[in-house]
């Protein structure tokens, strides 16, 4: 049989404070149940809060995408109106209206100051048709889509009778989503 050794002095009081043996090991038990459960609910609700973090960020997603798509046909609008108003035929156009003639052959000047070749004016044309850009936009119809210019204004006037552009000869802008 064996035999408990004998404690003393500072060893025996130590082993009168401490619980005997047949408790000690039920309540250990308590403490990790207890750590064990609570590890398990922090986890389940870290899990919840991730979830919903990343599902806001997937609406925000398309919130973002969508705006993307309109501003991307936005742009396409606006460059389709730009091309609208550089094209060639626009372009002689609008300097018709503004009085503006296509110039002869050109003259050079040398760097000591001589000309090389004959300078001579541009035709004069009839009398220029200006308006003002307020004229130009209460001419302008509805909104429309995208169409060509039409060809450009009639230079000349007849004697009793002067050249108005017509809402089709004046490009319109088009019509963008939200505004």
């Amino acid at each position: 049989m064996s035999r408990k050794p004998e404690l003393r002095g500072r060893a025996a009081r130590l082993a009168r404070l401490l619980p005997t043996g047949g408790t000690r090991g039920q309540a250990a038990r308590a403490p990790f149940v207890l750590l064990v459960v609570v590890l398990l609910g922090g986890g389940l609700i870290g899990l919840l809060v991730l979830n919903s973090a990343l599902s806001e960020g997937s609406f925000q997603l398309d919130d973002l995408k969508q705006r993307t798509k309109e501003l991307t046909d936005e742009e396409q609008a606006l460059q389709r109106d730009i091309d609208a108003y550089s094209a060639p035929r626009a372009l002689q156009r609008r300097a018709r209206e503004l009085g503006m003639v296509p110039g002869g052959d050109p003259a050079f000047l040398d760097p000591d100051g001589s000309v090389k070749g004959s300078p001579s004016p541009a035709p004069a044309a009839a009398t220029p048709l200006v308006l003002a850009p307020e004229a130009l936009t209460a001419t302008s119809g509805s909104p429309s889509a995208y169409a060509e210019p039409s060809a450009p204004a009639p230079t000349s006037t007849t004697a009793g009778t002067s050249a108005t552009p017509t809402p089709a000869a004046t490009p319109t802008p088009t019509p963008t989503p939200g505004r």
